[in-house]
């Protein structure tokens, strides 16, 4: 089949699919490695066209009462609870994590939209009588207009779905530009938005790549920015868009670590770690990357996590057994591969490799077994360096406060854990890690959606994170009204107003 002769992943605007484009992107199966659709990328000129639409739906959808926006939302909730094997098929064929895997994805994505059909609760503001005499006082919460969310490949329906039904439920329209790795799930959703009463342009989504985003962020009509990835494009996203007047949250990357103390269930600890560390490749922000054991902890846990690692059932995403998938691209299982043997090449020691790793009938797919390596120290680019795939290294520490300063002294502050049967330990370990998201006992502590998602330090460029009560208040502003309604004219007063 010829490139031309490829379904085509159409942009959604204005509440119609769009796939007239310039230049084009491959979409693949990671458990084949063949391209099985091809992605229409935005111009600039597109980007206008969205946010037109958008604008417009904006002044449809923000003129709905809170109760209608409600209603809507409620509708959707309805029809992804209804649909989410279909949504998790379509995850799997294009990321190729496990069904069960996308299954869970889609869940979470639905606690978010769950939260946002209350978010007219979040959305009161506040009042005072008599601030002076005669003078009342209140505060309101309003939309922004247009909103957009850029989001990463990993969750190709859960953080699409931490964005915009809060974005929407405040009263914003959205522009989604989705990964152009597995671009169908959007499509996906903007379908059954419009299918729940979402007016057309409210929600448009735009496939791209770099020229895209540049145009996103630099474009006057759009307000505000949401963004999750690396570092380095978290970064740049944050500074360019803010250079231009919106608002941003850009989450950027990690290197969460699991402290294990000597008190610790060896057993469960192993599970947890290697759960969250193999999970979907590896290809989590959440995904334990670091281990640090503290004391006599280090040799039990690591002959316990080797014996996970060779228990693992690697193959592709859609087949029941499977406990782990491919990597997203062949250039995803490259980069994971030349970082195994940079770890290996620096002296780190390699107790587990996954390169070579062959899966039969499917020996073109982008696989790379679960890897582990033990006695990493810091100075080495395995632990330094944000790998995003099945690897996982061990360090060595003496004592609690050595192991905590290990997990502070890295860039990233995104999430950590600590697995301990002490009390008074997990307390301090609460209070001092230097990171945004904390589990005790928990390998993946994402919060839940009344709560809010966010690191520290150089995972999160912006103030406010993802979801929650600080999601609201992204997708707001603040305006404050003081009003009196004088009996008559008491003639012009040229001080300033004192309330009184």
């Amino acid at each position: 089949m010829t490139t031309t002769e490829l379904e085509t992943v159409a942009h959604w605007i204005g509440g119609e699919r769009l796939q007239d484009a310039e230049r084009f992107g491959d979409v693949t199966d990671p458990a084949t490695g063949a391209v099985t659709r091809r992605v229409a990328f935005a111009s600039s000129a597109d980007v206008d066209r969205a946010v037109e639409a958008a604008t417009a739906g904006f002044a449809a959808w923000s003129a709905q009462s809170l109760a209608r926006r409600s209603n809507v939302l409620f509708r959707f909730r309805e029809l992804v609870a209804a649909r989410a094997a279909d949504m998790a098929r379509v995850i799997t064929a294009e990321h190729g994590k496990t069904v069960d895997d996308a299954r869970g994805e889609v869940q979470r994505g639905l606690e978010v939209v769950e939260f946002a059909c209350g978010a007219a609760h979040l959305l009161k503001g506040e009042s005072s009588e008599a601030v002076g005499t005669g003078v009342d006082s209140h505060s309101l919460r309003q939309p922004l207009g247009v909103a957009a969310g850029i989001t990463p490949f990993n969750f190709p329906a859960m953080v699409p779905m931490w964005m915009f039904p809060l974005a929407l439920a405040c009263g914003n329209a959205f522009i989604l530009k989705p990964s152009e790795k597995d671009p169908s799930a959007a499509l996906l959703m903007a379908e059954w938005l419009s299918e729940a009463g979402l007016p057309d342009g409210a929600f448009n989504v735009l496939h791209g790549d770099r020229e895209t985003v540049e145009a996103l962020l630099r474009h006057p009509g759009i307000a505000s920015i949401s963004f999750v990835g690396s570092t380095p494009v978290a970064k740049f996203i944050y500074e360019t868009a803010t250079a231009h007047g919106k608002r941003v949250q850009a989450l950027g990357g990690a290197k969460n670590h699991a402290v294990v103390m000597p008190d610790a269930d060896v057993e469960i600890a192993a599970d947890a770690i290697a759960s969250a560390g193999y999970g979907s490749a590896g290809q989590r922000c959440m995904a334990i990357s670091a281990v640090v054991a503290v004391g006599a902890a280090g040799d039990a846990l690591a002959e316990a996590l080797e014996a996970r690692v060779d228990a693992v059932t690697v193959g592709p995403g859609a087949e029941p057994e499977s406990e782990m998938g491919p990597l997203v691209t062949d250039a995803a299982r490259d980069r994971v591969v030349a970082a195994i043997e940079a770890g290996e090449a620096e002296g780190a020691e390699l107790r587990r490799d996954g390169r070579g790793l062959e899966v039969p009938g499917h020996e073109d797919g982008f696989w790379v077994g679960p890897t582990l390596f033990d006695r990493v120290t810091p100075e080495m680019s395995v632990y330094r360096d944000e790998i995003f795939g099945p690897v996982l290294v061990m360090l060595r520490a003496e004592t609690f406060d050595e192991a905590l300063e290990l997990v502070n002294s890295n860039q990233y502050g995104n999430g950590s854990a600590i697995f301990t049967a002490d009390g008074r330990t997990a307390r301090e370990f609460e209070q001092r890690v230097q990171t945004g998201m904390v589990g005790v006992n928990v390998p993946i502590p994402v919060p839940m959606a009344y709560y809010s998602f966010g690191g520290w330090k150089q995972s999160l460029f912006g103030d406010l994170h993802v979801h929650g009560r600080e999601g609201v208040l992204f997708y707001t502003r603040g305006k404050v009204v003081t009003e009196r309604w004088p009996d008559q004219a008491r003639g012009a007063d040229y001080g300033f107003p004192a309330h009184r």
